[in-house]
């Protein structure tokens, strides 16, 4: 029974580092005193020593202390042996890099699958749909697969952000870069907004958060859905 959060963002507006989500930390690691944290993501290029104490911080609020698979010389028994797993965000195609390079992917998948707690945010939420096809990230690395670990059954869009209407700026919007991810392929993409997050528990995956998310269906027109929405048979 797979038991996560996966939350759009790790820090928002006026808002210390995981702030918004501390006060869900004792509920989804129930009774563990330590976790795994996944700093591969490096966001602005920080190191994984740099980027644990900060997680390590945010997380003592919450009478949680983290060590970093990177403190591990085996990876993939670091994995195995966790009570309780977190990624970090950064960039997306950095994390799925380092994660296959380090033969934990699929490790991962497997222990979070048979009930290892897991939260994501950003890159770490990213990983969690079928794949990181709807990352929007640079490509600054070519990982050997886009596949990720799978947890729920569509693709999210971390960070979505609507339309400015008032923005002189005509590029490519979020929504038309989901149009041109399904023109190809036919997975569902949950747009999350910052704030928002899914949770998975009791083999049901449920919208949190204060804001409605926007769903893509490949052919259809996008739609919202509201906080509390049902998402596991989504398809």
């Amino acid at each position: 029974m797979i038991n996560a959060i996966l939350a759009s963002t790790s820090t928002l507006h006026n808002q210390e580092y995981l702030e918004y989500l501390i006060p869900h930390l004792p509920e989804l690691y129930n009774n563990i005193d330590e976790i795994l944290f996944i700093p591969y993501a490096r966001p602005g290029g920080i190191s994984h020593e740099e980027y644990t104490a900060k997680a390590a911080e945010a997380f003592s609020k919450a009478g949680i202390k983290v060590k970093g698979i990177n403190e591990f010389k085996d990876p993939v028994e670091a994995v195995k042996e966790a009570k309780g797993i977190f990624t970090g965000g950064g960039n997306t195609f950095l994390l799925v890099s380092e994660l296959y390079r380090n033969k934990v992917m699929n490790v991962i998948k497997e222990v979070v699958k048979n009930g290892t707690p897991y939260m994501g945010t950003s890159a770490g939420t990213n990983i969690a749909g079928l794949s990181m096809q709807t990352t929007n990230d640079m490509p600054i690395v070519y990982p050997p697969s886009f596949q990720t670990l799978g947890l729920v059954p569509f693709n999210i869009n971390p960070h979505y952000l609507d339309p400015d209407p008032n923005s002189e700026h005509k590029g490519e919007t979020r929504e038309t870069r989901i149009k041109e991810f399904h023109g190809i392929n036919s997975q569902p993409v949950i747009g999350l907004r910052e704030g928002s997050w899914l949770e998975l528990k009791d083999n049901k995956v449920t919208l949190k958060g204060k804001l409605q998310a926007r769903l893509f269906k490949k052919d259809k027109l996008p739609f919202e859905i509201d906080t509390e929405t049902d998402l596991t048979d989504l398809n």
